[in-house]
């Protein structure tokens, strides 16, 4: 499972036209499944975005979550985190879970960091979508579950 995630002082998702979800302050979180992810992968890297300490305290130091500093979350599907662009010019998405997969996965982890009392808005799986953010920073973070687990 992999999320690249960005710092945002905004966003918005927009599906043909409608806010479908917005926030005014937090972070954006792309999400992509992969094939063999687990709900233990969902709730590890949900609770690793939550309690990600990437907003300045009073020092102007990285040191405070997004639950310390009043945030909310955007969470939005991505299939395309797991584009491999290694041969020829167009990705292949081969490794990208299937939505019977990837959907229940994907609901976890909005649910898991809906648990930890963070306001969550998101996007909807499959959708064509329009993400617009101010990113804060810039910040932006990568994480993906098979680079962090032990060896």
């Amino acid at each position: 499972m992999r999320v690249l995630i960005q710092r945002a002082k905004n966003a918005a998702v927009t599906i043909d036209g409608t806010v479908k979800g917005q926030i005014s302050h937090g972070l954006v979180i792309l999400l992509g499944v992969c094939e063999g992810d687990t709900v233990q992968d969902a709730d590890y890297l949900a609770d690793k975005c939550v309690g990600l300490r990437i907003f300045t305290d009073e020092n102007d130091k990285m040191n405070r979550s997004c639950a310390d500093v009043g945030g909310e979350l955007l969470i939005v599907s991505q299939f395309t985190l797991y584009g491999d662009c290694r041969k020829g010019k167009r990705p292949s998405f081969v490794r990208a879970a299937r939505p019977e997969t990837a959907i229940p996965l994907y609901e976890h982890f909005i649910e898991r960091c809906r648990a930890s009392g963070l306001p969550v808005a998101t996007g909807t799986f499959g959708a064509d979508m329009q993400v617009s953010l101010t990113n804060d920073g810039p910040v932006t973070i990568w994480m993906d579950t098979a680079e962090m687990r032990p060896q």
